[in-house]
């Protein structure tokens, strides 16, 4: 009976891959990154910078998508959850127009696939082909054991073996048909999925303390020897990646201290791209070296001088239209280098000059504006500020900051009074779970931040003491130990 149970087990593992997959070697951690360069070229959120929405999806279906492959490399690994991913992909010469999936008008295509794999060679395998991209670099990366194109391999697989259900009962293997259903028919709930990565994140937690002090340390002694106001990262890297940056920029304050004193005052970002941004910040490339990051230190001058003239262009946009304030959310609108913000408010006070609208001074005092580059009609967002295209009709822009103001005003109104609850809310909740830290990710709006905070309140959730929680879109445990939560979680019995 043994000797039958190993046979059908090993005949089941032989039917159920591709006849070619096992002429591919299995692929190390490194290599499925390496293997996977084209959905990072295709979905990396630095393409998406025009579209918030889409730039933050794509970054936390890969943060997701590096917990699952992470996770497979585990030793003793035996199961993992089917993990859900969606991602934009960005129209390249390796997913033309003529894929199946429809591109929008922006170029790019949502596309949404379930993660159900169990080794690193037939997850990287799935994913590309979900996209639609092009998986020959890995036949060619396997050392020539194998000589059919890939193309032809895929025709074989069309016909999957489907076993009968007494072998699953005979051998007490699980139906991976079954597992799949079971799960995208079960929803996941707040307590199932605490009691279910509540220790694995508190023994992340635990690991990363020292970390953690470590970061404070050094961030505490940067900011003390520079005088900045603040040092922040664009991105949710880890501890470990944080406290490398900080040290980068150590090292370099000891070889050039004076030239990097020139930042007094201001708030250092670690980020992409090089270059100071919109709103004042020097952004620090992460990929850039120590002589790129010195160029900038040296050219601080000509860009303080830059943002001087920028302040100037905003009233003079202000007065044009009525003494509304000219503002920058970095959370809603593309990231820009104060270059490209100049260039845009320029192009905006120019059009003004000529057109000459006529409003009333003051008469839009205590109102917000913010320019774009991306639209061409106003509107009118909730948070109470006007949304203007730097190319609208200016005609009806008119009469449409006219209609709209007194709503502006009240939409204003309802955004202090929410961000009060919301402050409130944040407060009462990380004292009733005792949280080292509550906080959100800039996708979440104050509504659903409110939202989630009073139900969350009425729970008891022991799990959740001495823990970061992030409010976000999705459940994931962070390599810090840091909790993320869905803002919309669901309680109680599991749903369909």
């Amino acid at each position: 009976m043994f000797c039958l149970l190993r046979r059908l087990r090993r005949l089941s593992v032989e039917r159920i891959r591709p006849h070619w997959f096992h002429y591919l070697r299995a692929l190390s951690g490194a290599e499925a990154v390496n293997a996977l360069r084209p959905l990072y070229f295709a979905v990396h959120p630095d393409f998406f910078g025009k579209h918030p929405r889409e730039r933050e999806v794509n970054e936390n279906s890969l943060k997701r998508l590096s917990v699952y492959l992470e996770n497979l490399q585990k030793p003793g690994f035996k199961s993992l959850k089917p993990t859900q991913l969606t991602f934009y992909v960005r129209e390249t010469d390796q997913n033309p127009s003529d894929s199946p999936e429809a591109f929008s008008t922006s170029g790019f295509r949502a596309v949404q696939f379930t993660l159900h794999t169990r080794d690193l060679l037939s997850t990287v395998l799935y994913i590309l082909n979900s996209c639609n991209l092009s998986a020959k670099h890995i036949q060619r990366s396997n050392t020539n054991v194998y000589s059919q194109p890939i193309g032809e391999a895929k025709r074989t697989t069309n016909r999957p073996i489907k076993w009968d259900k007494s072998y699953y009962s005979f051998t007490g293997f699980k139906d991976p048909e079954e597992e799949l259903e079971h799960s995208s028919r079960i929803e996941t709930t707040l307590t199932s999925w605490l009691d279910n990565n509540g220790k694995s994140a508190i023994k992340k937690l635990n690991n990363s303390l020292p970390l953690r002090e470590e970061l404070d340390r050094l961030k505490d002694k940067l900011c003390h020897v520079l005088q900045l106001s603040d040092i922040r990262w664009q991105r949710g890297w880890g501890v470990a990646h944080r406290c490398s940056q900080l040290h980068s920029l150590g090292r370099l304050v000891q070889k050039n201290l004076e030239t990097l004193q020139k930042a007094k005052g201001c708030t250092i970002v670690f980020t992409d791209r090089s270059g100071m941004s919109a709103v004042g910040h020097v952004m620090l490339g992460t990929m850039d070296v120590h002589h790129h990051w010195t160029k900038l230190f040296e050219r601080l001058p000509s860009y303080f001088d830059l943002q001087r003239k920028l302040m100037i262009l905003e009233d003079q946009i202000s007065s044009l239209l009525g003494s509304v304030r000219v503002i920058y959310i970095e959370e809603l609108q593309p990231v820009l280098t104060l270059e490209e913000y100049y260039s845009l408010l320029d192009v905006f006070y120019n059009r003004l000059l000529k057109t000459r609208i006529s409003i009333h001074p003051q008469s839009l005092r205590g109102l917000e504006m913010i320019l774009n580059s991306d639209r061409y009609a106003p509107s009118l967002h909730r948070l109470g500020h006007f949304n203007i295209p730097a190319l609208c009709d200016l005609g009806s822009l008119q009469w449409f900051i006219h209609t709209r103001a007194q709503q502006a005003r009240e939409n204003m109104k309802k955004k202090e009074e929410l961000k009060v609850l919301e402050h409130e809310l944040i407060q009462a909740s990380t004292k009733k779970f005792s949280l080292e830290k509550l906080y959100k990710e800039p996708s979440i709006s104050s509504i659903q931040m409110v939202d989630c905070c009073k139900r969350l309140l009425e729970q008891s959730l022991p799990y959740l003491q001495g823990m970061h929680l992030c409010v976000s879109h999705f459940y994931s445990v962070m390599q810090n130990g840091d909790l993320c939560i869905p803002w919309n979680w669901k309680n109680g019995e599991a749903t369909k």
